[in-house]
């Protein structure tokens, strides 16, 4: 149960379910500064207030200050405690701008392109993230993925001692015999559409190193496949293989607290009747809290199935490996969802340094 609920946010009480619940009360005793792009934006706005409400830190809107007051009017929501920016008229413009030209020398961007650049929203909310004037950003419920992607990508970067930036979905459904008491965290849902087995493996560590922070418990990997412990040589089922042993190999050398199995299917991964028949002995058969698949067909097509036939509370896309907290949410997303990626952001930033060491260290553009 959440504790001191304010007036305004008593509503959203049933439909907070046991596991953001428990994130909100953790963010609550670190709030953060979480900045959202698409300031005008209804659902953004009820989420921003939301989040003010329930005490977890600012909220940051990034648009012309009328339109976003003439935004909130309309859905009678207050502004109060939620701090508004517009870009172009921003007092940081310029050393961000500055800033960006830096980070995209190689590249031949000029000053003027930089400046164009960085007055859309999605630019200047990274290099805020970038530059410590925020602790997460939360963007996409008007935007293609790359249009959220390519401004943190550029500006981010990769965290140190990681190859690889993908991202993964976490879902809450109410069956809790499955995952983590009905929590599972799967990737990658949103950003590689062909993961190498390095990568693949990266991507297993990543979100069992997220499913670790924030569940508090040993995350149970399951690689995934159309065959289990199979004797098939087929390169996509051989990939998951190599992947599978690579994740166990460099978590063991990173002291990563988890259990890494595959190939596996998912029934195997889940059901711990057939785990029983097909792989008795395994840690992670049965009782697996974490999904990796195999590409970004079977993730995204999976995670939405979820989403809308178990009716699951999906939060994500929350991004991975990269060196400040950030989400692309679905443009499907509602309020609730936005509302509950933030709160994740916002909890992955209070120790982000464990979760990828030496992250946060530099600013963009340095060494």
């Amino acid at each position: 149960m959440i504790r001191n609920w304010p007036p305004v946010a008593r509503r959203w009480q049933g439909r907070v379910m046991r596991f953001i619940g428990g994130v909100i009360e953790k963010l609550q005793r670190h709030p953060k500064r979480i900045v959202f792009p698409e300031g005008t934006e209804p659902r953004v706005l009820q989420a921003a207030r939301q989040f003010h409400s329930l005490r977890l830190g600012v909220p940051i809107l990034l648009g012309e200050r009328g339109a976003v007051k003439e935004a909130a009017a309309a859905l009678n929501v207050s502004l109060e405690g939620i701090r508004i920016i517009h870009p172009a008229d921003s007092p940081d413009l310029d050393s961000f701008v500055r800033r960006f030209e830096m980070i995209r020398r190689s590249k031949g961007i000029r000053e003027q392109e930089a400046r164009e650049a960085m007055i859309k929203p999605n630019y200047f909310g990274a290099m805020m993230v970038g530059m410590r004037q925020a602790d997460g950003l939360v963007s996409g419920t008007n935007e293609i993925s790359g249009s959220v992607l390519r401004p943190l990508f550029q500006i981010i970067k990769v965290a140190p001692r990681t190859t690889t930036a993908a991202s993964c979905m976490v879902m809450e459904i109410e069956d809790t015999r499955f995952g983590e008491r009905g929590v599972l965290f799967l990737g990658d849902c949103g950003v590689i559409p062909e993961p190498t087995v390095d990568q693949l493996a990266d991507i297993g560590l990543s979100t069992a190193r997220l499913a670790r922070q924030i569940l508090g418990s040993r995350p149970r990997v399951a690689f995934l496949s159309y065959s289990t412990k199979g004797t098939t040589h087929q390169p996509s089922v051989l990939r998951v293989r190599a992947a599978t042993e690579l994740a166990q190999k460099r978590a063991e050398e990173e002291f990563l607290e988890a259990d890494f199995d595959g190939e596996l299917q998912v029934d195997a991964a889940l059901i711990p009747e057939i785990a029983a028949r097909k792989l008795p002995g395994s840690k992670v058969a049965g009782r697996a809290n974490v999904l990796i698949f195999p590409d970004l067909n079977s993730g995204n097509i999976a995670s939405k199935m979820i989403q809308h036939i178990a009716r699951a509370n999906a939060y994500g896309q929350v991004l991975l490996g990269l060196d400040r907290p950030a989400a692309d949410v679905s443009r499907g997303s509602n309020a609730h969802d936005i509302l509950g990626v933030a709160a994740i952001v916002g909890l992955q930033s209070i120790e982000y340094p464990k979760l990828y060491p030496g992250a946060g260290e530099h600013l963009p553009g340095e060494d």
